[in-house]
C-alpha cells in the first residue's frame, strides 16, 4: 500500500480533525483562538474551510488519514478577496469575534511571502497520536518530489522545534518576524529550486 495519496473530498471531515488536532497547540491558533476548549471546537471547522480554499494545490494524506499536507501552487500562496467573501458565512461560524485577528494572522502570513513564484507549504500537520512514526516527513518529501523543477518551495512555522525538522528537508530560514505587536513568532523557510 502506498504511503501518501492524494486526498480526496471524503477525506474533508477527517483531515479537518487530524489538522484541528495537530494545530491544538499551535502559538499561531492559540494566540487567535485563546481558550483551549473553544479552540477544540473551533478549529475542525476552520481547517475544513482551509481544506477547501486549497483544492487547487496538492493536498496529499496517508492511506489512513494520519497526517495530511496542504500545497499552494505557484501564484496560489495568496487568499484573495473573493475567496475570502465567498467562505465569509463560514468564516464567521468557525471563528465569531476572533475572525479580527485571524484576518490579521493572514494579512501578515502573506506579507512575508517570497518575490515571484514558489509552491507553498500551507498546512503539514500529523495527529499528535500517529508523531513520531516518519508519516510527516514522507508526506513532506512526496509533496516536494510532486512540485519539483525551477521553483521554490516557501512555508512559515510558528513552533521552533519545527525548524530542524524543515532543515533537515532542505529549507533555510530566510526570516524570523511577529504577528502585530503582541502575536506570535514565526519563521520563514525557503527551499531553494532544484
Amino acid at each position: 500500500m502506498s504511503a501518501v495519496r492524494p486526498a480526496t473530498s471524503g477525506d474533508r471531515a477527517a483531515i479537518a480533525g487530524v489538522l484541528a488536532r495537530a494545530f491544538q497547540d499551535d502559538p499561531v491558533f492559540s494566540w487567535i483562538l485563546p481558550d483551549p476548549d473553544r479552540r477544540a471546537a473551533q478549529l475542525p471547522k476552520l481547517f475544513a474551510i482551509l481544506y477547501d480554499e486549497d483544492a487547487a494545490g496538492m493536498r496529499l494524506t496517508t492511506p489512513d488519514v494520519q497526517a495530511t499536507t496542504l500545497w499552494r501552487g505557484p501564484g496560489q500562496a495568496r487568499t484573495g478577496w473573493l475567496a475570502t467573501l465567498r467562505h465569509a458565512p463560514a468564516l464567521v461560524s468557525a471563528l465569531g469575534t476572533a475572525l479580527p485577528r485571524a484576518l490579521a494572522a493572514s494579512n501578515a502570513v502573506e506579507a512575508h511571502f517570497p518575490r515571484g513564484d514558489f509552491w507553498y507549504l500551507h498546512i503539514a500537520g500529523c495527529d499528535p497520536a500517529a508523531q513520531g512514526r516518519g508519516l510527516g516527513g514522507r508526506l513532506v518529501r512526496e509533496g516536494l518530489a510532486r512540485a519539483a523543477g525551477r521553483l521554490p518551495c516557501y512555508l512559515e512555522t510558528a513552533k521552533e522545534a519545527n525548524l530542524g525538522f524543515y532543515r533537515n528537508l532542505g529549507w533555510e530560514v530566510i526570516g524570523d518576524w511577529r504577528i502585530g505587536r503582541d502575536g506570535p513568532r514565526l519563521w520563514s523557510m525557503l527551499r531553494p529550486a532544484g
